[in-house]
């Protein structure tokens, strides 16, 4: 590989449902993980809100769509819309 070609690293990928679609060009995507407790072991839910930049205004509240870690855009905004699975 030359110096000119750039190797892009793995990007994160997390499918959520998205809460809001009041932005322009902005979604609020959750994403629901489920991991075991420090202690207990026990399954439990955390749950994180994601800005998301959808160019196209594709995703609806409800939807369930896969968002993609990129560059920041905005103070808070960090992923991209990949696609809505669906509706």
């Amino acid at each position: 590989m030359s110096d000119t070609e750039k190797k892009q690293g793995l990007r994160k990928q997390r499918v959520g449902n998205v809460v809001s679609t009041g932005m322009d060009k902005t979604i609020v995507v959750e994403f629901i993980a489920r991991v075991p407790h420090a202690k207990f072991k026990k399954i439990i839910k955390r749950t994180k809100k994601f800005y998301a930049h959808d160019e196209k205004g594709e995703a609806s509240v409800g939807d369930r769509v896969r968002i993609e870690e990129m560059r920041p855009i905005s103070k808070t905004k960090r992923w991209r819309l990949t696609e809505v699975l669906s509706h």
